[in-house]
């Protein structure tokens, strides 16, 4: 008796840095196959637009399939930036998509602090915080989600990169004018990464990637935390925020807490005081490092949807299976 083609499992991270792909046994998901594309999926007001993620994810997942030889798709997770709140094309032309071309019938459509979540923890319960140029946490009891934050630099994301880097511009600026608050190592920096203080305004205020451009300055305020008191500060009140929202939903009894992102590549800096703030914050609960990324979740998420194993909670915005 002949065995039949292996059953693998298609993971996909979606962000504004562009796409990754995974293609990984079902039973393996550490020996996967991975394939990149650096153009972002386009989003509109409208919402992220699914023939253009199917434009670039077909081809992709093609080469995987070439790539691991004979072998059919049990499962696919796709996370997404945006999913949320900008998903509903997604939820309602993908299933058919992917059904259609690669005979997949089994789909979760997840937003990527979902997939952030199962990359760090997996299917244990706990809280878990991404942050890099914005800043979200995501808990869950395995019962229902809860979030904090996330709501992008004009209405919160309070402690991520952008948010370090407008706060260490503002004392930048503060020292050029001569105010109180102000640091001149910063706005030696600033000047350093930016040009002329008094031209400012016009090279960060015009600029559509207005966030991204903010957190290029955070590393800046990490450099500067040893010996300066006002950058030191600033990361303090960093730590304090990423603190409160993983006390925010992480699960009254406890559970286990994992920091996920670029932007804990500041290292102890803000991670110190960011250790202080939840043991004060969180004494229940147990920090754990972070297994693996996004798209390393988007493969647990996959192979728990093959096996019938799902056991984080559904949502129709934060996790749907169709």
């Amino acid at each position: 008796m002949t065995e039949g083609p292996a059953e693998w499992v298609l993971g996909v991270d979606s962000g504004g840095s562009g796409l990754r792909a995974a293609l990984a046994p079902v039973d393996d998901i550490g020996r996967a196959l991975t394939n990149t594309s650096s153009v972002p999926v386009r989003t509109s007001g409208s919402g992220i637009d699914p023939a253009h993620m199917v434009e670039q994810l077909l081809p992709m997942a093609r080469e995987l399939l070439g790539r691991a030889g004979e072998v059919t798709v049990s499962a696919v997770a796709l996370g997404a930036a945006g999913m949320a709140t900008l998903g509903d094309g997604l939820r309602a032309e993908l299933p058919g998509a992917l059904a259609r071309e690669l005979g997949v019938e089994r789909l979760a459509l997840a937003a990527d602090g979902v997939t952030a979540y199962a990359g760090a923890l997996g299917q244990r319960r706990g809280a878990v915080v991404a942050a890099g140029t914005g800043m979200i946490a995501l808990g869950t009891d395995l019962a229902c989600w809860r979030r904090a934050d996330g709501w992008g630099h004009l209405l919160g994301d309070c402690g991520g990169g952008a948010w370090i880097g407008q706060a260490g511009l503002d004392a930048a600026m503060r020292a050029f004018d001569g105010r109180r608050g102000g640091s001149k190592s910063l706005l030696a920096l600033a000047e350093e990464r930016f040009g002329p203080a008094i031209e400012l305004p016009g090279r960060i205020y015009p600029r559509t990637d207005r966030p991204a451009a903010l957190a290029t300055f955070a590393p800046d305020v990490a450099r500067c935390a040893l010996d300066d008191p006002a950058a030191a500060d600033i990361l303090r009140r960093a730590a304090a925020h990423i603190a409160e929202a993983a006390a925010a939903v992480c699960p009254a009894d406890g559970g286990e807490v994992a920091l996920t992102g670029g932007l804990f590549k500041l290292g102890e800096p803000l991670l110190g005081p960011l250790r202080e703030e939840l043991t004060e914050q969180l004494p229940q609960a147990t920090v754990v490092p972070a297994a693996g990324d996004p798209l390393h979740g988007s493969l647990v998420i996959a192979a728990a949807l093959a096996a019938d194993g799902l056991r984080l909670p559904l949502d129709r915005r934060l996790l749907h299976v169709p």
